[in-house]
């Protein structure tokens, strides 16, 4: 029962993942993280696949060995929360709902920022 559930997860978080390659505010690699770990507990050759891809491979990669995350990963995040946060500013976003960004953000952001961009020397 547990491995369909990690296996099933892990394909929920690859199709989130492949949805936010398309759509700039919902982020690809945090769930392509969800399903590396899902498949590690149900399916060893998912997790391989997943792995070895050739465009998300590196970075789950690189998150696994070193806790690291690329430089450009990084502008890109910062970059598309900076965005989201103006578009809220510009449509006139309650006040509660802009602080609420704001705080969220900022933290997801500090994270962001505060972790290697490669391998530790």
């Amino acid at each position: 029962m547990s491995k369909v559930f990690f296996i099933t997860l892990g394909w929920l978080a690859v199709g989130l993942g492949l949805i936010g390659v398309v759509l700039p505010v919902l982020p690809t690699t945090p769930f392509l993280l969800v399903a590396a770990f899902a498949f590690g507990k149900g399916s060893p050759r998912a997790r391989a696949w997943l792995i070895e891809h050739a465009h998300f491979g590196p970075s789950i990669r690189n998150w696994e060995e070193n806790g690291a995350i690329s430089r450009g990963a990084k502008m890109l995040a910062v970059s598309m929360m900076t965005l989201v946060f103006a578009v809220s500013l510009i449509l006139g976003a309650p006040g509660f709902v802009l602080v609420l960004q704001a705080v969220l953000m900022g933290a997801g952001a500090a994270f962001i920022l505060t972790r290697p961009d490669g391998p530790r020397r």
